[in-house]
């Protein structure tokens, strides 16, 4: 238990559950749940330009990192399509991967295909069922992708000021505008209290929120005086209770309870909105392929992870299906912006490629 950890090294309750956060983020889990320290561990292992556990901004945001590994591809001889949706993959007739059918009905041929896609789109949906183990789909299908995350993206006409730590007059960032700031995690029972409601079927009344402000190092991110504020927060089911859907209504509704949150530590924050992107688990999942939202791909429990990610016998990239490997965050080690799975599976699929 996360719990547990934290107790045995530190005494302050406020450090406890912010450092608890990065235990749950992302995961439909409280600071109490078995296997909760992993997820810890998880963020903070690995370095950023040689500093241990350090997490860094993109300069130009995240789509300058895209732009980063296109450009690295492209140096060598990579040939890079964008807009063109893949309809599914090609099989030759001894069910061996031979490239992708894109929806306008062109086939692009290859010896091997990488899916940085989910294991449930890649299994589920680009590849026809009666052509993979039926055992193997099921356990597909039983992946735990359960997301209690609500991303919102602000834009703001002034720096946020904070009772704790309020604006110079110049209004120039602060070091702690630099950073993530963390609210509503003065204890590790307010994560466990938001957790709980969460599984009810009901959005945190009190969610977890993790703001950042990365034009305060970025200014090219916003017009002059302007910022972009980016909100983590949870917990939010993907279903609601009742049966409720996540409509305009609801999402507004969740957003003003994150703002009402907000202004409590820094008045005047409501004030100086002038624009919100309310992403809630089902817009994530349909805007971006998340299967229930999840921004790993998968739940990062215990029972999914190493050996078993994304299930039993196919953790080391290749799939039931010979040329096809998965190299998303659904494979080990999972996810976050590092690229190892990504790398893991490159280097799979070089060696078999060899062999052909």
């Amino acid at each position: 238990l996360l719990g547990q950890i934290l107790d045995q090294w530190f005494e302050s309750e406020p450090l406890k559950a912010t450092l608890a956060t990065d235990a749950v983020i992302g995961a439909m889990t409280s600071p109490h749940t078995p296997g909760s320290g992993y997820v810890l561990l998880h963020h903070v292992m690995g370095e950023l330009e040689g500093r241990r556990g350090a997490w860094g901004y993109v300069a130009g945001g995240m789509g300058a990192l895209s732009q980063a590994i296109a450009c690295a591809a492209a140096a060598r001889g990579a040939h890079i399509f964008t807009e063109k949706a893949v309809c599914h993959v090609l099989l030759s007739k001894d069910r061996r991967a031979q490239g992708v059918v894109l929806q306008d009905g062109t086939e692009v041929r290859s010896k091997l295909v990488l899916s940085n896609a989910s294991p449930q789109m890649t299994f589920l949906e680009l590849i026809p069922q009666e052509k993979l183990p039926k055992d193997f789909v099921q356990q597909i299908r039983q992946v735990d992708t359960r997301s209690p995350v609500t991303k919102i993206n602000v834009a703001v006409d002034r720096l946020p000021s904070f009772l704790a730590a309020p604006n110079t007059r110049d209004g120039q960032p602060l070091p702690h505008h630099q950073c993530s700031i963390h609210l509503n995690c003065e204890g590790t029972h307010l994560l466990h209290q938001a957790f709980t409601e969460a599984t009810l079927g009901h959005p945190s009344s009190r969610p977890m929120i993790e703001l950042c402000i990365p034009s305060a190092l970025d200014p090219g991110l916003a017009p002059q005086g302007c910022h972009v504020v980016s909100l983590f927060t949870q917990y939010t089911p993907a279903t609601l209770a009742g049966g409720w859907s996540w409509d305009e209504q609801a999402r507004n509704a969740y957003a003003d309870t994150v703002f009402d949150c907000i202004e409590a530590y820094a008045p005047g924050f409501k004030a100086s909105v002038i624009g919100r992107d309310i992403l809630t688990p089902p817009d994530l999942e349909r805007i971006f392929g998340l299967p229930g939202g999840n921004i790993f791909h998968g739940a990062m429990s215990l029972d999914q992870l190493y050996f078993t990610r994304p299930v039993p016998s196919y953790s080391g990239y290749r799939s039931p299906i010979p040329g096809l490997y998965l190299c998303g965050s659904g494979a080990h080690p999972g996810g976050g912006v590092m690229g190892a799975a990504g790398r893991n599976a490159a280097q799979v699929a070089l060696k078999d490629f060899r062999q052909l």
